[in-house]
Order: structure tokens, then C-alpha cells, then sequence
């Protein structure tokens, strides 16, 4: 595993491929809102955190405005006080983010709102597993549905995922074309369940962790 730190005030464009994404996990605090979004997407745009404009798009998605490198495609998710932000050159990643704890009701929210394949895939898990698998799950549609710019409205049920050898595979997505896809878990903290998608060729996954001195980032990869 090689790892690279580099400081925040850094040209960080300097350090992502078109082959690659990056995904950043950081500190999340409500009432800073897009601060750190805003401070990552500085550091690739070689900008001030300040100068950082976004719109929103028709479902809520947030893209740079103006006279920003339109090249560079991100999206966030926030879950307690942790935030996942994806970047990529021509690419328009979805990421979304969940803290695993107990919650009632799974398997009504499943039947309720996923596909019938999907509820009898979890049914038969015992509650332990059935919880982060219902995560990742969640996730994972939340994700492709954040990929495509659409919102939740959409419809979970249009989405199937499935485990298939430990791994997230995308079997249906109405109106798209499964193949086009690319969905990966994300190797989080134990207590964090994170997936990110997006469409096109596959990609090198690059990890960056910001250290506790909140001005050095710590990136983590895979051998090629």
C-alpha cells in the first residue's frame, strides 16, 4: 500500500488522473454546511475555498458555477460527524455515506421500498447481518440514484443491487444500462458504510484522509 501526504493548500489537481477518483473522508459539522466541500474542491481548482460557486441542479445535485473547470465532477454525503466527497476528471461520481447502528423496521422499509428480490435476499440474513446489509444496499441505490441527478423521488424499486461474492453489483436500473456502471463498497471504519458509483470505464479508487492537524491529507492506494 503506498501513501502520499500532501498539504491542503496544495495543488491537488496535480495528483488526480483521468483514470482515477478520489474519495476524501472528512469531519462533518452541521453548522459549518459545504465548508470542507468547499475546501477540497479549492484544492483542485487551485481557487480559494471562498471563491467555490455551486448551483444546484433539477434534483438537488450541486455542480460548480461559472467559469470552473467543468471537467472536474464531485458529489458529498454526510452521515453524523463524517462526510465522504468524491472527485474525478470527466466523471459524475455518487457517493453516499450511513453510520451502522441498530434500526427497527428494516424489513418493512425493504418490502416497502425495495425489489421483491432485494426484501427476500435480506429476510433470510439473521438481524446482525441484515442491518449492514440493508446499509449497503441503501447506499448503493443512493448512490447510483446521486451518479444519474436524480433525487430518491425516482424510485428505489428501479434499482436492484445484489451481493454477488462479497461485492455490490448494479442488476437493473431502469432506463440505463447496467453495464455502463461501475459500484464500489468503500474500505471504511467499521462503524461507517459508504458506496460509490458512477458511469463509464473502471477506475483507480484513491482514498484521502484529512489528519487531525486539519491541514494535511493523507492518501492511501492500491497497487496498479
Amino acid at each position: 500500500m503506498h501513501v502520499t501526504s500532501v498539504r491542503m493548500s496544495d495543488n491537488l489537481a496535480e495528483h488526480l488522473r483521468d483514470d482515477e477518483i478520489h474519495v476524501w473522508h472528512v469531519p462533518y459539522q452541521r453548522a459549518q454546511r459545504r465548508h470542507m466541500l468547499h475546501r477540497v474542491l479549492a484544492g483542485y481548482l487551485a481557487v480559494d475555498a471562498t471563491d467555490v460557486a455551486l448551483v444546484e441542479g433539477t434534483h438537488g445535485r450541486p455542480g460548480l458555477a461559472g467559469p470552473l473547470d467543468q471537467s472536474l465532477g464531485f458529489n458529498w454525503s454526510h452521515s453524523g460527524g463524517d462526510a465522504l466527497i468524491a472527485v474525478g476528471r470527466h466523471a459524475r461520481p455518487g457517493i453516499d455515506l450511513e453510520r451502522l447502528r441498530h434500526r427497527p423496521r428494516i424489513l418493512d422499509i425493504a418490502e416497502r421500498f425495495f425489489t421483491p428480490a432485494e426484501a427476500a435476499a435480506l429476510r433470510a440474513l439473521s438481524e446482525t447481518a441484515r442491518t449492514r446489509a440493508f446499509l449497503e444496499l441503501w447506499t448503493a441505490k443512493e448512490a447510483v440514484l446521486k451518479a444519474t441527478g436524480r433525487g430518491i423521488a425516482f424510485g428505489l424499486d428501479r434499482i436492484e443491487i445484489s451481493h454477488v461474492r462479497g461485492q455490490l453489483l448494479l442488476r437493473r436500473l431502469d432506463g440505463g444500462q447496467v453495464a455502463e456502471w461501475q459500484l464500489l463498497r468503500l474500505p471504511l471504519m467499521p462503524s461507517l458504510i459508504g458506496t460509490l458509483a458512477w458511469r463509464g470505464a473502471p477506475r483507480q479508487l484513491k482514498l484521502w484522509q484529512l489528519a487531525s492537524d486539519g491541514w494535511t491529507a493523507h492518501c492511501s492506494e492500491s497497487p496498479r
